[in-house]
């Protein structure tokens, strides 16, 4: 029996051999391409186990995909990898309003979620800008964040159990239902974050919480961005703890008001946007009224408070749409993801500054400054050889100031293809030989999403796009 054939048997009309077909299945949301030689779309855990088997068997390479939105190579198949899709696998299988909890399928969309549960008075809060279709199982293999994460935490943080395919075709359950486990090692940790090289995860228990009755945006405009990073420490200082606090350099705003203008302060050189959430409208309103004289005593010229939901979604919306915005202006982005402690904010943020000019690219700077997850994407043509040797250069930059400043080099979006040459700069030589022995054990053949995470011989001294 081919290849084919026993997968076709595996997941009856669920397999995809035809190259307009698999075209689709051979990129994410970076410039990244390999058509796959297989594609197969399982709609049970059984199916996954089973495909596992096949490819166990055969010594085939698999790369588990969600819907493909990830922002660093993770889901782009190499090696030959068959790609296991799991967006047929959408069901949300039960929302409990007394354990509260959602059970969900991997390919469950974030925002379809968010909205079922929200309809019952419940809230999941991670949000990436991605949520209208990014699935829950992309979330957890990249851990990923989003706006709300500077009070929230990210998906990890709502992970309570994982049911997961292990390389061999091996189905595995941890954790549970209850806040409370700590009963053997903590494989939810594990495999959240582990971007599909340790096993496909094909459900998730989700933990919930009640949703805040209110919930207000907030802009502040400055005419430098080093006065912005400042206000933000500020009022990470002051006791206030917001839901959200989002930079955007001149740059991004003129590129989003490029692609669907809102009125953003184009002659500024940053805008903060401030989300306050919570139950009681006198105490947002005291958290707003503390945010406005911290941030106007660092130099903000205009502050501004959305006085309705529908405002403030419209500044939501614009701080999602900025990397359709960006696309618009050249034609490929390398969206970096760097995460660093507040004190370095500036000392980064002037150095990325310092980088675009000294490689002769535009390198506009958003993200979730709250929290030190910023988003320098530099933007560029893969067509054009030069350019790309100038833009790798940056990206090294900013890899190392990033570490020197105490940070990390991924907040949210994984390590995948984009920065696993680095990998050793940031963990270090005996962490990453740590990480190597886990994946060793678990999949001892190496099937499971290779070419991802771990360098290459050479490590940062080989990186090159």
């Amino acid at each position: 029996m081919t290849l084919v054939e026993a997968l076709r048997a595996a997941v009856p009309d669920g397999v995809l051999a035809e190259a307009e077909d698999l075209i689709a299945y051979g990129f994410d949301g970076t410039f990244y391409e390999r058509t796959p030689p297989l594609v197969v779309l399982p709609v049970t855990t059984a199916q996954v186990s089973a495909v596992h088997r096949i490819a166990t068997e055969r010594r085939i390479a698999i790369t588990p995909r969600a819907m493909g939105s990830g922002l660093s190579g993770g889901a782009v198949p190499l090696g030959g990898s068959i790609v296991l899709g799991v967006a047929r696998m959408d069901r949300i299988l039960e929302i409990d309003p007394v354990d509260r909890v959602a059970v969900v399928q991997a390919g469950v969309i974030n925002a379809r979620l968010q909205a079922e549960v929200e309809q019952r008075g419940l809230f999941y809060p991670p949000d990436p800008s991605s949520l209208k279709q990014s699935a829950i199982g992309g979330n957890v293999a990249e851990n990923a964040g989003g706006a709300r994460c500077l009070k929230y935490g990210v998906t990890g943080d709502y992970v309570l159990a994982l049911e997961v395919v292990l390389p061999d075709g091996t189905v595995i359950r941890t954790g549970g239902r209850t806040v409370k486990n700590v009963t053997g090692y903590d494989l939810r940790r594990l495999f959240t974050g582990a971007e599909g090289t340790l096993g496909t995860i094909t459900e998730i228990t989700l933990r919930l919480l009640s949703k805040p009755r209110f919930a207000r945006a907030a802009t502040a405009a400055f005419d430098r961005i080093e006065d912005a990073a400042d206000a933000t420490t500020a009022v990470m200082a002051s006791g206030v703890l917001p839901a959200a606090i989002e930079l955007v350099d001149n740059l991004t705003m003129r590129c989003v008001e490029a692609n669907s203008p809102i009125g953003l302060p184009l002659d500024a050189d940053a805008l903060l946007i401030f989300g306050v959430d919570g139950n009681d409208e006198r105490v947002l309103a005291g958290d707003l009224a503390t945010i406005e004289r911290i941030v106007r005593e660092h130099g903000a010229r205009d502050v501004r408070v959305a006085q309705t939901d529908a405002e403030s979604e419209r500044l939501w919306t614009a701080r999602r749409s900025i990397s359709p915005a960006l696309a618009r202006r050249r034609p490929n982005k390398l969206g970096e993801d760097v995460c660093i402690p507040p004190r370095a904010l500036t000392a980064l943020i002037r150095r990325v500054r310092e980088i675009a000019a000294e490689y002769a690219l535009e390198i506009p700077i958003f993200g979730h400054i709250g929290d030190g997850n910023l988003h320098p994407n530099i933007l560029c043509d893969k067509r054009d050889a030069e350019e790309m040797q100038r833009v790798a250069g940056a990206a090294r930059a900013i890899f190392e100031t990033t570490v020197e400043l105490g940070g990390t080099l991924s907040g949210e979006h994984g390590i995948g293809l984009l920065k696993k040459q680095f990998m050793e700069l940031d963990v270090g030589p005996e962490t990453l030989a740590v990480m190597r022995t886990i994946k060793d054990a678990i999949d001892p053949l190496g099937i499971m999403n290779p070419g991802k995470i771990f360098p290459d011989p050479g490590g940062a001294d080989a990186f090159q796009l």
